[in-house]
């Protein structure tokens, strides 16, 4: 399963990257985000437990969240909950223009559960389509309304 959100902020890059970086605050800024809880850090590496929901919904999951800050991108590996073992992708790059910063969004999924049977079906369109790219669009909206708007 692979997914792809994408969208354009009117700001600048270090901007939309501070905010996406800082998840222990995406409760506050996120509402469709219910906690995220700080298991351990190590060095810049953290092992977070995140609570979302799709509408009514609630999902869970464990994380390693490896910013790096100089490419302004952001690396997740879920390492437990129902999407063990999918890989997650920010990446973040700013364009200059003449009315100002414009940057650049892009979070992408993937997912291969070894399932038997199901596995395919429901990592692209249960998990994949429904869950993963509604909760990421959901966050790059708030992000995006937090940075054109300039308040949280």
């Amino acid at each position: 399963m692979y997914t792809e959100n994408r969208i354009t902020i009117k700001g600048p890059a270090a901007k939309v990257y501070e905010l996406a970086e800082d998840v222990m605050r995406w409760p506050e800024i996120l509402p469709h985000y219910r906690w995220v809880k700080l298991i351990r850090q190590e060095g810049d590496f953290r092992v977070v437990e995140m609570a979302a929901r799709r509408n009514f919904i609630p999902v869970k999951w464990t994380s390693i969240q490896e910013p790096r800050p100089e490419q302004l991108r952001i690396i997740f590996r879920h390492i437990g909950g129902p999407t063990k073992g999918m890989y997650v992708e920010w990446d973040i790059w700013q364009e200059d223009t003449a009315s100002g910063p414009v940057t650049q969004v892009k979070i992408w999924h993937e997912f291969s559960p070894d399932w038997p049977v199901i596995g395919p079906f429901a990592a692209k369109y249960i998990i994949g389509k429904f869950f993963v790219h509604y909760i990421a669009g959901k966050t790059l909206a708030c992000i995006k309304r937090i940075v054109e708007g300039g308040t949280v």
